[in-house]
């Protein structure tokens, strides 16, 4: 007979049924509320710096990655219009938009307006193009042509704590570089 008939004969009979001890058990007792708190603690204490670092860490990543992005895209346009299209970088502003042609004045005050802008934790540094040399102030521009060739060129992107990026894109082969350092090029 299963346990469950066999309680509900005894309730039948009226006879009184016993919880086992551990049923009773409601609560945690205080060496093992103490025992958590201290992993707890401990754990906590080992994370967040790491916390910290991949927070800072991820927006220059994010920025990096969106970066790569924005030239695929530029890259691809001018390819599909068969058109230039031009990437400007505002290094004041810390802004990047993109033009392409016959925009109107309306077009491309609107595009410079809506330009990304890169967090503060992520910094536009320079821009190196093969022949015109590495700006770091003012505007500098990178042209895609109707092919989608383009100079040889390099954006360094770098963050507070010292990371920095490059993103070198070569002339003909349409592919897009990350370098997890600051790595110079020099006209030859």
């Amino acid at each position: 007979m299963g346990a469950y008939r066999q309680k509900r004969k005894k309730l039948e009979r009226g006879e009184v049924i016993k919880k086992s001890r551990s049923s009773n058990a409601g609560g945690y007792t205080f060496v093992e509320l103490i025992v958590v708190m201290v992993l707890m603690g401990l754990m906590l204490t080992l994370t967040v710096p790491r916390l910290r670092e991949s927070l800072l860490t991820d927006t220059l990543k994010s920025t990096v990655r969106k970066m790569v992005g924005t030239i695929s895209y530029i890259r691809n346009e001018a390819v599909r219009e068969h058109k230039p299209y031009v990437l400007h970088f505002n290094f004041d502003a810390g802004t990047v938009w993109a033009e392409y042609p016959n925009m109107t004045e309306e077009e491309y005050a609107r595009a410079k307006k809506e330009a990304f802008s890169f967090p503060k934790e992520a910094l536009l540094m320079d821009v190196w193009s093969k022949g015109e040399g590495k700006r770091g102030n003012g505007e500098m521009q990178i042209r895609f042509s109707e092919r989608g060739y383009v100079k040889q060129s390099a954006i360094h992107i770098g963050s507070e704590d010292g990371k920095k990026y490059t993103i070198v894109l070569s002339p003909f082969l349409g592919r897009i570089q990350v370098l997890e350092s600051y790595v110079e090029f020099e006209d030859s």
